[in-house]
């Protein structure tokens, strides 16, 4: 996307009713005397503040800005992203600090309310997901602090009656060198505000060998929070006069409610409010939680099969997710073009020797620690307020605002803490509990709480999908691949959530493997669409977290086909592309040297290292993992990996991130399934639903690669080379080609 002409143009001078400024400021509950920026994008017309805060107990939360200078000398900021443990409220901190000048451990960050003033990515989104949420911000917000450090020298220079050209500024506050006097931000933020926002032109942004925080490792500004259990996320919220709800879903999506035999009985237990019947689930609200959860578990309901032509998704009494994989690794066809290059069939036809193979991955569940909830409210003044988990506050506010019939700004969307990302919280049908917590909250007359069991959830999660590949590759005589085709048989999460297919194919559902790096002269890249019963979701780095170890997978074969090393094959590929070698030779000297195996450890056991890189939201990985095999399952011992996303703003939070990914990855790669038996999911826990465990997680080594080129994301990247690694290194080691995840289902010789 680009961003429009006059993206990064402030206006200067505009005219302002200041005493109507301080008095709107004062309305809204800001600290009398502070500084208050505000920004409406995409249209380019920032101002000290754009208009007043809707009336309500919580106006202050709503005040439509980005930074408010107290002062105290702390900084509100209210960042236009969801802080889901991904450290994004830390490093829209460290870069407005950067170029305000002052310390980012005086910031107070919280999320921003719904509302097209913050929505502030290029192209004028506000989502946080695909790894964007820095990279397509990070101009604006060195801009918006380069903006109030020239507005707080300015009103030094008046203060003490000097020009503002001979004005500096050290962390937090404006000096005068010459008469040694300096002014406090706090102490500035009062006359400031009178002061209109300088023209862009004006501004000069900091030379980044002068930074003094981005790129360094500043703590994580939520950690004390956290840490110590004050840390409030969406089931933490409370209300006056809440009542508490539980759900139990049908046991397939597509039933309705029949007759509740019980009914009677259960409005008698203990603590219960009411009974109430939604689409497809009963719920039950209560004083307290765990009453409102036992009495709807005893609830004996009649479910009954959809209608005939009900347009809706439903789920089949004989779906079998097994079943279902088989189907789509034996689908024929060419499938619709995704990418061409050459001519495949040519090439294929007159190549040496071919190879081809079918491989496919699994469904997946979202699995995050915090299970869904909404709490909802209908206020005296004609508002809807909702406190929940989100990634997107606008579009909820918007379909809150068509499902119920309000204007969307009768819609306020409270965004606590996340629980976890992994795609979960976006808006999925059937798959999310605030429309029940509003029918609940409208049929009681007051405040509703709804929180998803992690029963329910496990029955409600929308899907990553699943996907079976048919590979052929041609090699010349050399062994090098000349021809290269994928044919991928799924349905993508857009289209999945749009429930049908789209005028063209889904990215979604072929990234991983299109946009490959690798100089393959003869390429097709395909997807046979088939739509599948299951809702399906976006899932940590989307498509490529399952098509990057198809293809990658594949790519061993390719190289075990052609007598090739698969790290040389990968960089005979990759000749002439500076920045996939560098990366590719960092990581195999991160890892101490490339070195396939099979070969005997230190501790006598037998190992193997295996190879994969991805390409994922705009930054470039490599991962090696070594592996062993212990009572016929594969052990990880290792995964160095190297990560290029361009440049960085904070080191510590990279490397966080790597080893999260690295978790996921290796949990997803190793035993994570969503399994389906007579439509319904087998797993409806953890017990059955397996995930890594902590003395299952290997060591994981880092290497940051800043080459310069255009900032890419962080949060999503490193997780798609390392499933691939891991399996790669299995093959190796064993001799049996891996071609499908979860590799629990397969049993390996020592």
């Amino acid at each position: 996307m680009n961003a429009p002409a006059d993206f990064h143009r402030f206006p200067a001078g505009e005219p302002t009713n200041i005493s109507r400024r301080r008095f709107l400021l004062g309305s809204a509950g800001v600290a009398t005397g502070a500084l208050v920026l505000g920004f409406g994008i995409p249209l380019g017309a920032p101002r000290a503040l754009a208009q007043a805060a809707p009336a309500s107990p919580d106006a202050a939360s709503r005040v439509p800005a980005f930074i408010e200078i107290r002062p105290d000398d702390t900084v509100r900021f209210l960042s236009p992203f969801m802080e889901g443990g991904q450290g994004v409220f830390t490093a829209m901190a460290q870069i407005v600090a950067e170029e305000l000048d002052i310390d980012p451990s005086v910031f107070v960050v919280e999320a921003a309310p719904a509302g097209k003033v913050f929505q502030v990515m290029i192209g004028g989104m506000r989502i946080t997901g695909g790894s964007m949420s820095v990279r397509l911000t990070y101009d604006f917000m060195r801009r918006l602090g380069a903006s109030a450090r020239a507005m707080l020298i300015e009103a030094a220079a008046r203060r003490l009656g000097v020009a503002a050209g001979t004005l500096t500024t050290e962390p937090g506050k404006v000096i005068h060198k010459a008469s040694g006097r300096s002014l406090r931000y706090g102490e500035l933020a009062s006359g400031a505000l009178d002061l209109p926002v300088p023209d862009a032109s004006a501004l000069k942004l900091r030379d980044p060998k002068q930074f003094r925080w981005i790129g360094k490792p500043v703590a994580r500004l939520d950690m004390h929070e956290k840490s110590t259990g004050k840390a409030v996320y969406a089931i933490d919220c409370k209300v006056e006069n809440m009542l508490h709800a539980a759900v139990q879903h049908a046991p397939r999506l597509g039933m309705t409610v029949g007759a509740i035999r019980n009914e009677d009985l259960v409005k008698a237990m203990k603590g219960v409010h009411s009974v109430h019947r939604l689409d497809g689930a009963v719920a039950v609200l209560a004083e307290r939680w765990w009453h409102a959860k036992r009495a709807v578990e005893a609830l004996s309901v009649d479910w009954q099969e959809p209608a005939a032509d009900s347009d809706g998704r439903n789920m089949p009494v004989d779906f079998g997710s097994d079943a279902f994989v088989k189907s789509l690794a034996a689908t024929t066809g060419d499938g619709e073009e995704a990418e061409s290059e050459g001519d495949f069939a040519k090439a294929f036809e007159e190549a040496s020797q071919t190879v081809e193979a079918t491989y496919h991955s699994q469904y997946l569940h979202h699995a995050q620690l915090e299970p869904p909830s909404a709490l909802a409210r209908f206020n005296p003044d004609g508002t809807l307020e909702l406190w929940m988990p989100n990634q997107a506050p606008e579009m909820f506010q918007g379909q809150i605002a068509e499902l119920t019939g309000l204007d969307p700004s009768q819609v306020i969307i409270n965004s606590p803490l996340l629980g976890g990302f992994f795609g979960r919280h976006f808006l999925y049908p059937a798959g999310n509990p605030y429309p029940q917590a509003i029918a609940l909250a409208k049929a009681s007359g007051r405040p509703v709480k709804l929180i998803w069991s992690r029963e329910e959830e496990f029955l409600r999660d929308p899907l990553r999908p699943a996907a079976a590949v048919r590979f052929r590759a041609g090699l010349d005589a050399e062994g090098m691949p000349v021809a290269f085709e994928a044919i991928s048989a799924t349905e993508g999460p857009g289209e999945g959530i749009a429930n049908k297919r789209g005028k063209g194919i889904d990215e979604s559902a072929v990234e991983g493997l299109t946009k490959k790096a690798y100089a393959i002269p003869n390429r097709r890249i395909a997807q046979q669409f088939v739509k599948t019963p299951a809702t399906l979701a976006y899932w940590r780095s989307v498509g490529n977290s399952m098509n990057d170890f198809l293809y990658e997978t594949f790519l061993d074969e390719v190289a075990d086909k052609g007598g090739i090393d698969p790290y040389g094959l990968r960089l005979r590929l990759l000749h002439g592309n500076e920045r996939l070698t560098n990366l590719l030779n960092a990581v195999g000297e991160l890892s101490g040297g490339w070195k396939r195996g099979p070969y005997t450890a230190a501790d006598g056991t037998r190992r193997a290292r295996g190879i994969g890189m991805a390409s994922p939201f705009g930054s470039e990985a490599a991962a090696i993992a070594e592996v062993s095999i212990r009572e016929g399952q594969v052990v990880v011992h290792d995964v160095w990996e190297a990560i290029d996303p361009g440049s960085i703003v904070n080191p510590a939070i990279v490397e966080a991130q790597v080893n999260s990914a690295a978790a996921l990855g290796l949990s997803q790669v190793l035993m994570e399934e969503a399994v389906y038996e007579k439509g319904e999911p087998v797993a409806r826990n953890y017990d059955l639903y397996q995930i890594l465990r902590p003395d299952q997680m290997p060591r994981v080594h880092v290497k940051i690669v800043e080459s310069g080129a255009k900032m890419g994301g962080i949060g999503e990247p490193p997780l798609p080379a390392v499933p691939p690694a891991v399996a790669n290194a299995v093959s190796a080691l064993t001799g049996q080609r891996v071609r499908s995840m979860p590799l629990s289902r397969l049993k390996f010789d020592s």
